[in-house]
């Protein structure tokens, strides 16, 4: 049985400078986009421990949940935020584990994958002017304007471009808790204090091993009704579990889900619900 840690699993999830770039089949062929905008195979780089007894990992499935879009590349002109997202895995027999995801942006080092990119470019861009070059007999009267469709077309195709000379490259990289409770608010701050040790030009007190180590091995889970505070690398985290006499454990704020579908859908959803209706969300 499970002895009941807060964390089974810490996982990370990325570009595998071996295989280089694999397009995701997953995210549908999208070779009319700019390599910049297409979507590329990531991997499970790494997890720790190997594996646990009470909970098999499933490197498919948290592989392809961790970064359901797979790989994303940026340049500095671009926007790179980290993204926090939560999922389910649920087994045959009905068993449920929580994993919960940080998405950052790092930057490549590696040579391969810079050429790679910039090889994916020029392909990219030798196959739009083929495609979109106009006719030999409008020649003169694009070149006298100076604004062919074509030609502003490609103009705008280019915008988001990549040039290894000029341009620094970046690449989405996932940081991954996997737990046997759903304490979103606790695993976010986790996942988001040691990202930011790894940023900080300032390192943190103590190696990053020894607080991965705390999460998985020295943190237990809450008794039924009952708090536990532990201590981050920047600061407490608290989280709450609920009696056997409460509703069951939900860690995400509601008021987020009244934000994304608006007042009238959230009640129409209710009222569906309490119909017993069948309902379908459909989402990008």
């Amino acid at each position: 049985s499970a002895p009941g840690r807060f964390a089974d699993y810490f996982v990370i999830c990325g570009l595998d400078t071996e295989t280089g770039l694999e397009p995701d089949e997953l995210s549908g062929e999208n070779f009319e986009q700019t390599p910049l905008r297409r979507t590329f195979k990531s991997k499970v780089l790494a997890r720790y421990p190997e594996n646990v007894e009470w909970n098999p990992f499933d490197q498919d499935a948290v592989g392809m949940l961790c970064m359901p879009k797979g790989l994303a590349f940026k340049t500095q002109a671009d926007s790179r935020e980290p993204q926090f997202h939560s999922f389910i895995i649920t087994r045959e027999d009905g068993s449920r584990t929580f994993g919960f995801s940080l998405t950052f942006f790092e930057e490549v080092t590696s040579k391969q994958i810079c050429s790679a990119m910039q090889t994916l470019y020029h392909m990219h861009n030798a196959e739009y002017d083929i495609l979109h070059t106009p006719p030999t007999n409008d020649k003169d009267s694009c070149s006298s304007t100076g604004d062919c469709n074509g030609t502003s077309i490609s103009k705008l195709q280019r915008f988001n471009s990549y040039d290894i000379s000029r341009d620094t490259l970046y690449v989405s990289k996932c940081i991954c808790l996997i737990t046997p409770m759903s304490f979103m608010k606790a695993c976010k701050k986790v996942l988001e204090q040691l990202h930011q040790a790894v940023t900080s030009p300032q390192p943190p007190p103590l190696p990053l091993e020894s607080y991965i180590y705390n999460i998985l091995y020295e943190v237990p889970l809450p008794p039924a009704g009952r708090s536990l505070k532990f201590s981050g690398v920047y600061g407490p985290i608290i989280c709450q579990r609920p009696s056997t006499n409460e509703l069951p454990l939900f860690d995400f704020p509601v008021k987020e889900v009244f934000e994304l579908l608006g007042v009238e859908n959230v009640v129409q959803l209710f009222t569906c619900a309490l119909l017993e209706f069948q309902i379908l969300l459909y989402s990008q």
